[in-house]
Order: C-alpha cells, then sequence, then structure tokens
C-alpha cells in the first residue's frame, strides 16, 4: 500500500504481522477504554489559526537533559521490539540516530544492550522496571553504563501487568498459544521469513545476558509474573538513583501528587503516561492531566508525555498543553514493522513536517510559544468569560 500519512503504518503493519503481534502492539487493557480515550482527547482539542506572522525558519531543536534533540521527539521503550523486524531495536535505534533524536531501549528487548550500543553514533537510553530480583537491576544498569547509555527512565506504574484481554484472543497468551503462534505465522510469509527465520534469536537478549541461557517469547509472560514487584515505594528507587549517577526520568505518573513527589525525589524529568491505555483502564487520559501537572511543576522537572501521540500535529498539542517533549511507541512500531530503519525514518521526516505546519499556522516563531492559548476552544472560552464578568460588572 502507498504511505502517505503516520496512519497509513498501522494499517500496512496489521497486514503484514502474524494477528498475535499486531493486537499486543495496539491493544489495551480491560475494555480499552482509556486507549480510546488517549486518542480521542487529542482530536478534541482545536488550534487556534494565526495568519501572516512571519513564522519561518522554524528551529525544532530542544536541548534535554544535556543532549541536544533535532525536534521534541523520542522513542519510547517498546518490549519485543525485535519481534516487529529483523533485529528490531537496532533498526530503531538506527533510525532514531539518523533523524537526531534520542532511542529508549526496553529492558525487555530481543537484542541485548551490547548488540545495539555500538551500532549507533549517539548515546541511547535505557528503560528500567523495579524488580523482585535486584541482582538483574544492578547487572543491566552496570551494562547500561558500560555502553553508553546516559538517561535511565525508570517505568513505575507497571508493579504487575494489566488485563490485556486481546491478548488471549489473539494467541499472544492463553491456552494454545505456541500453537496459534506458529499458524498465524505460516500465514504470513514476510514476516515469517524476515523476522521469523532471519531475525533470530529471539530471546528476552537483556535477561538471557543475565542468567547466561536463553530466555525466550514462552518465558515473556512468566518472567514478568514472577519479578515484578507490587510493593515498590519511592524509598524503593532511592538505591537506584544513588547507583546511577546520569538523568533519571520517571516514566507513568498522572496525578499532579506524584508529579510533585518526584520532585522531591529528585528525578530529572518524568513522562505523564498511562502506559498507552495497557494498564488502568479508566484512568485520564495523558492530554487531560498534562496541564494541572505542567502546571505545578513546570520549571522544577522536565515534563514528557506519551500516550496517544500519532503525528506530529499531536505533538504541537502536548507541547502546548505544557510537555518539554514526547514520545511515540505505537507509531514508530508500525512503522518499524512495515519498512524497518527507513519506515521509522520516513515516519519522523513526517512528523517534522507536520510540526512546522502546525507551528507556521499557528503564529508559533518557536517552540516556547505553543501554550494554552495556542487552542482555539480554550482562548474562546477565556473570551465568553471575560464577557460574563465585564457584564456582570456593570
Amino acid at each position: 500500500m502507498i504511505i502517505s500519512s503516520p496512519s497509513d503504518y498501522r494499517k500496512a503493519a496489521k497486514a503484514k504481522l502474524p494477528p498475535f503481534l499486531f493486537h499486543y502492539a495496539d491493544g489495551g487493557a480491560y475494555s480499552e477504554h482509556t486507549l480510546v480515550s488517549n486518542t480521542a482527547e487529542l482530536q478534541k482539542l482545536s488550534l487556534r489559526q494565526r495568519v501572516l506572522n512571519g513564522a519561518s525558519d522554524l528551529d525544532l531543536n530542544i536541548e534535554l537533559l544535556g543532549e541536544n534533540l533535532s525536534m521534541p521527539v523520542a522513542l519510547a521503550p517498546v518490549g519485543l521490539t525485535g519481534m516487529y523486524a529483523r533485529r528490531g531495536e537496532v533498526q530503531a535505534a538506527q533510525a532514531a540516530c539518523n533523524k537526531g533524536i534520542a532511542y529508549t531501549m526496553s529492558s525487555l528487548s530481543v537484542c541485548p544492550i551490547e548488540e545495539v550500543a555500538p551500532k549507533i553514533s549517539r548515546p541511547m537510553w535505557f528503560q528500567l522496571y523495579v524488580l523482585k530480583d535486584r541482582g538483574f537491576m544492578k547487572n543491566v544498569l552496570d551494562r547500561a553504563k558500560q555502553s553508553g547509555v546516559t538517561t535511565l527512565v525508570f517505568t513505575v506504574d507497571m508493579p504487575l501487568a494489566g488485563a490485556r484481554y486481546r491478548d488471549k484472543h489473539s494467541g499472544m497468551s492463553g491456552p494454545g498459544a505456541p500453537a496459534r503462534r506458529i499458524l498465524q505465522a505460516v500465514c504470513h510469509p514476510k514476516w515469517a521469513i524476515d523476522v521469523g527465520v532471519l531475525g533470530r534469536p529471539h530471546i528476552l537478549g537483556n535477561i538471557s545476558t543475565y542468567l547466561g541461557k536463553p530466555s525466550g517469547l514462552a518465558d515473556y509472560m512468566g518472567w514478568i509474573g514472577k519479578n515484578f514487584d507490587a510493593s515498590i515505594g519511592w524509598k524503593d528507587l532511592e538505591w537506584v538513583r544513588d547507583y546511577w549517577d546520569g538523568p533519571m526520568i520517571i516514566k507513568g505518573i498522572l496525578d499532579v501528587e506524584d508529579a510533585k513527589d518526584a520532585v522531591r525525589f529528585g528525578a530529572d524529568g518524568i513522562v505523564v503516561s498511562n502506559h498507552g491505555g495497557r494498564q488502568l483502564d479508566g484512568v485520564p487520559a495523558s492530554a487531560q492531566v498534562l496541564p494541572d501537572i505542567a502546571n505545578s511543576v513546570k520549571g522544577q522537572i522536565k515534563i514528557l508525555v506519551d500516550s496517544g501521540v500519532r503525528s506530529g500535529l499531536d505533538v504541537v498539542k502536548m507541547l502546548a498543553l505544557g510537555a518539554d517533549c514526547t514520545l511515540i511507541g505505537r507509531s514508530f512500531l508500525y512503522a518499524l514493522a512495515t519498512h524497518g530503519r527507513q519506515g521509522v525514518e520516513n515516519l519522523l521526516d513526517m512528523y517534522d513536517k507536520e510540526i512546522r505546519v502546525a507551528m507556521t499556522l499557528t503564529g508559533a516563531k518557536q517552540l516556547n510559544d505553543l501554550s494554552l492559548d495556542s487552542f482555539a476552544q480554550i482562548h474562546t472560552y477565556t473570551q465568553i468569560t471575560s464577557r460574563c464578568e465585564f457584564q456582570r460588572d456593570r
């Protein structure tokens, strides 16, 4: 199919991937209300068009935690990325590097850190959970340091896995899952050859390196269930803060009080996120809570956001709501599954163009010009309220 917009990659990925992989990436928790809300809330926001403002020569570069990014976008950590394209983590990292943005490697990746880091020319970020196996955590942190990782992204909204019913329907988990996955792979020969055969080994690279033995897809769900720690608190992150001497971002913040706790803890950044709607269904969309969080901690800590970002237009809206940078997950994964590294690079080019168009037509000459005043309905509401107060005063 012809790829002419970011959304086209989702359709193409659905056609190419075995259903168990597509729905693992595409699905959410429970009835998926939050998953839908993430994109719907962004779509509701209307930008305020401003013309003849001379918004040319836009500079999308940002400085974030000591690094320069070519635009306010980074690739989010996605587990099992290596199942979506041949050595997928390597290809995604190379695409991000080539486009001048950060790549965040998941601790639950197919490729280990030691395979990815030497193949890119800029440092990457690394994502980790608080796990019962503290030995693994120290081991992987040491390896990340040795590989030149600059920034640690700590995911805190997954003390246990959410109820993802789509995975049981698709064959990712549940009775008869291995046989169903094999049958699906046979019915998708392009993926089966490129990834299923030529993309081996299909292991959890970082975990396998630590254990000294292969740990494959069949072990994925079991390892998560045994090692995720529902008892975690801020105190459990203190030793990591002391152990890690680089920037540390806390991912999974949805509440103002938690954002304030992250500031008190000494984190360098937060990611306002509901895990893409994959954890607790029924919580607010990231876009809904972002303004209040930004109002409370902006300037004290860097604010990143994910969940629902599918285009450059969404990036502009998130920045106007108060974010310093956005993370994209599903969006790049669909592009990776479709055309590998080139697909992700093309997607990022689309994001760049869409950001520039949106900024130009909202009169934003620089990224800092994006604010709540960039939205049409918020501006209109403010005008109406002001008129009502003026009439009351009379």
